[in-house]
């Protein structure tokens, strides 16, 4: 058993005596370098930094300090930050090790203590993790109104935060940095987001947001269907309405792998990811300007992990993790198809949009073999003729949508 103890920003004063003494009594002690400046060195136990990069080398560390301990006989205490499960090592020691292999013993987390100072609410705040992250990955989570809790790293974030929230016209955000919570340094910058003007932050610290209750126009919802202006694109966009009913039969859930085939610009599948954090979405397009517009579509509009797969979709699919949706916006053909419904997660769902007559009787045999539902959707706006108005049609899309059985011995499996 890895023993990981949370450290608060006081040191090891803010250790309760369980706590104290697993520190005491360790063999091993693992952590940064904050974190073991902290120990006296003393006779029989070693001191063991964090590799760097972390993950390259974390399995092997883990694996000599295990057959260390088991050799000594001695305890490993791993030192975290606060809450270890708070963008933490613990989350990462249970999933490398699994969970009846790692205990925890969390200190007050940092996200408390800035909740605290700000008199925030749970209900009313939400928290988003830039650590490790890219700084776009904010852009998903502005909303008039919204109470954002933001970990960050490196001493110019709340600068990147700032010029962020003023180029998504959350100007008149304001911006309170906590630095060094819980410890007898702690300190507080209060400012507005047009105005922010890069001064000193401490090395431990995060940023409160509270967003303009009145952005400029164009505040983006998460509820899909995004305004086509939303999109850097070259033509080959799902449109608004059309894209809005592929994401209803494909229903992300949280924690959704999905693949965009033939992406285009990438919208499904960037609307895909923009319904959770942690929903997983593989874009493919073949065409190398298109894919590089699709990362930029992503960084854009908050999604900056999408993976993005310059290859044919035939290809591409065999590589791809098994996928609990699927969307092909384009060139679909029956082998294509068939290779996405075996691939397909039991209760997956499978969307495919056509526009020739080609396709259009492809998915008619689709759905004679596999069922589902077919939609044919046609879409009319209105438009300008001379200086009086009339509809204009777009090329209808037929869509078909199918979702795949879950097996009966399967049901109540975990």
């Amino acid at each position: 058993m890895i023993e990981v103890v949370g450290v608060g920003a006081s040191g090891l004063e803010s250790l309760g005596p369980d706590e104290r003494r697993l520190v005491d009594e360790a063999g091993v002690v693992v952590g940064g370098e904050r974190h073991l400046a902290m120990l006296e060195p003393t006779e029989g136990r070693r001191l063991v930094p964090w590799p760097s990069p972390l993950l390259p080398g974390l399995r092997g560390l883990l694996d000599d300090l295990l057959d260390g301990r088991d050799a000594a006989g001695g305890r490993v205490v791993v030192l975290a930050s606060g809450d270890p499960l708070v963008s933490g090592i613990g989350a990462t020691l249970v999933r490398e090790l699994g969970p009846d292999r790692v205990r925890l013993h969390p200190a007050v987390s940092s996200v408390a203590l800035a909740r605290t100072r700000m008199g925030w609410s749970a209900e009313e705040s939400d928290v988003v993790t830039l650590v490790g992250r890219d700084v776009d990955r904010l852009r998903r989570d502005l909303a008039p109104r919204a109470r954002l809790v933001v970990l960050t790293s490196g001493e110019d974030g709340p600068s990147r935060i700032a010029a962020l929230l003023v180029e998504e016209g959350y100007a008149g955000s304001r911006l309170t940095v906590l630095g060094d919570l819980g410890s007898v340094a702690e300190s507080r910058t209060d400012g507005v987001a047009a105005s922010w003007d890069g001064r000193p932050t401490p090395r431990l610290h995060l940023v409160c947001v509270e967003c303009d209750a009145h952005p400029r126009p164009g505040a983006r919802s998460l509820v899909p269907g995004l305004p086509e202006t939303a999109y850097e694109h070259d033509g080959q966009l799902t449109k608004r309405l059309v894209r809005a009913a592929a994401l209803a039969h494909l229903s992300p859930q949280p924690g959704d792998v999905m693949w965009d085939l033939g992406a285009g610009a990438g919208s499904v599948g960037i609307e895909f990811a923009r319904q959770h954090p942690r929903n997983e979405v593989h874009a493919v397009e073949r065409h190398p300007e298109r894919a590089a517009r699709v990362r930029r579509n992503a960084r854009a509009l908050g999604v900056p992990g999408l993976h993005v797969v310059e290859a044919s979709s035939e290809y591409a699919v065999a590589a791809l993790p098994r996928p609990d949706a699927v969307f092909v916006g384009g060139g679909a053909t029956a082998g294509l198809l068939d290779r996405c419904w075996a691939a397909l997660a039991p209760g997956g769902r499978l969307v495919v949009h056509g526009v020739t007559v080609e396709t259009e009787l492809l998915l008619h045999d689709a759905r004679r073999r596999l069922g589902g539902s077919m939609t044919r959707i046609a879409v009319e706006d209105l438009d300008e003729i001379g200086s009086l108005h009339g509809w204009r049609p777009a090329r209808a899309i037929v869509q078909w949508t199918v979702e795949k059985p879950v097996p009966e011995d399967s049901e109540g499996d975990a």
